[in-house]
This record gives structure tokens, C-alpha cells and sequence, in this order.
């Protein structure tokens, strides 16, 4: 089972999902602080990372950044309700997707095995090795290089990007992605994907407000390309 590493400072939540995530077979390293738990990464070695937003001290927008800085593990936020613009610049951040307080342990069960979910695209027809322009993306090895250099992407990013780039020129609505990326299958909120794409722009285009690969038709979602 995935090992966990949460960062929560209510002790009455922390515990709780602590509890929770226990029982269902995880490893967990719970800290109180964004610098306890930078400090326990190193040594405990995580699968995700379960951030709450609002810390004391370093608050979790900025272990976000810290984290991504050098690894691109998993990132799950935690917020309360009314967090909204504090949402949007965690998922800017990196974080790959986030849950609102108070939430039951198989709704944190489940986002951990949406985040964690490996892609497989096996007996899709696709060739494994796609070549567009000076973007290069193995559906298999799961990795994607832009003019020989591999590019350090979030499981968010490659998700989306694989999604997009296995059906070229289709246009997705956001619904359509948060379902098939995200896999939320409810009306889930929009500033995922929307957040997720500005990233991802940043990393493999070479002029964002220009968008080569990933492209915005307002009113209906994105497409990958035409190139």
C-alpha cells in the first residue's frame, strides 16, 4: 500500500485521518508543521502527500512549492471550506488535487488511488513513442521530453497530457477531463483543470501565451494541437 505522509495541524484531523488511512493498510508519518514534515520526507520516503493548506509557520502553499522544487511527488491539499483563493494557489503551486474538510476516509481513499493510478494504455492501438515537433512522450516508460531534455512533470500534468495527446484535435470540456484525469465523477470544480493546464503550458510550450500543444477554445475546453 501506498505510505503516506500527512501534514495537518489540527491534531483532531490529523489523527483522524491518520486512523483512517491505518486501517485501510497505509503506512503513515503524520507531522504537525510544513517543517516537520519536509524534514520527515527525506527519511520516510513517501508515495503522496496529504498537505493541509493552513499551517503555522510555513503554511502548505509553501511546503507545495518547496516539494516541487525537487520531486514531484503526488500532491493532495487539504482545505476548509471558504479556502477558495487559497485553493487556486496551492493547485498553482503543483498540487495535483485537493479535498475539503471534513471528508470521510474512503473519499481520501479514493483520491489517493485516482493520484497514485498509473496509467495504462495497453491494447489502446497507440504506438508507444509519439513525436510532436521537439515533444517527445513515451506512453509507456511514462515519460516526455522536450528537444532531448526530460521535463519533470506532476502525475496531474502527465495524466493530462497523455489524455489530451492520445486523441489529437478532440476538444474536452473540463467536466470531461476532471473525469477522465481526475476521476471525479461528480461536478467537480473547474480551477483543476484550469490550473493543471497552466502548469503544464509552462513546461512544454515554448510560448505560454502562444499555446502550441495544448489549446484553449473558449466556451468548449482544450485540445492537443493542431500543430
Amino acid at each position: 500500500m501506498p505510505r503516506v505522509l500527512l501534514i495537518e495541524d489540527d491534531p483532531s484531523v490529523r489523527e483522524g485521518v491518520e486512523l483512517g488511512l491505518r486501517r485501510r493498510g497505509h503506512e503513515v508519518r503524520a507531522a504537525a508543521t510544513g517543517e516537520a514534515g519536509l524534514a520527515a520526507m527525506a527519511e520516510f520516503r513517501p508515495d503522496l502527500l496529504l498537505l493541509d493548506l493552513m499551517l503555522p509557520g510555513m503554511n502548505g502553499v509553501q511546503v507545495c512549492r518547496q516539494v516541487r522544487d525537487h520531486s514531484q511527488l503526488p500532491i493532495i491539499m487539504l482545505t476548509a471550506r471558504g479556502d477558495d483563493f487559497d485553493v487556486v494557489i496551492g493547485l498553482e503551486a503543483g498540487a495535483d488535487d485537493y479535498i475539503v474538510k471534513p471528508a470521510r476516509p474512503e473519499v481520501i481513499e479514493a483520491r489517493i488511488r485516482a493520484v497514485l493510478r498509473r496509467i495504462d494504455d495497453s491494447g489502446s492501438g497507440r504506438p508507444a513513442i509519439e513525436v510532436y515537433g521537439e515533444l517527445t512522450v513515451d506512453r509507456v516508460g511514462l515519460t516526455v521530453t522536450k528537444a532531448g531534455r526530460r521535463l519533470a512533470l506532476a502525475p496531474s500534468e502527465l495524466k493530462l497530457l497523455l489524455h489530451l495527446s492520445g486523441a489529437p484535435e478532440q476538444v474536452f470540456s473540463r467536466q470531461q477531463l476532471l473525469e477522465h484525469v481526475w476521476e471525479h465523477t461528480f461536478h467537480a470544480d473547474a480551477r483543476l483543470v484550469d490550473a493543471c493546464v497552466a502548469r503544464l503550458r509552462g513546461k512544454i510550450e515554448d510560448e505560454v501565451g502562444s499555446p502550441r500543444y495544448v489549446q484553449t477554445l473558449r466556451g468548449f475546453g482544450y485540445r492537443f494541437g493542431p500543430l
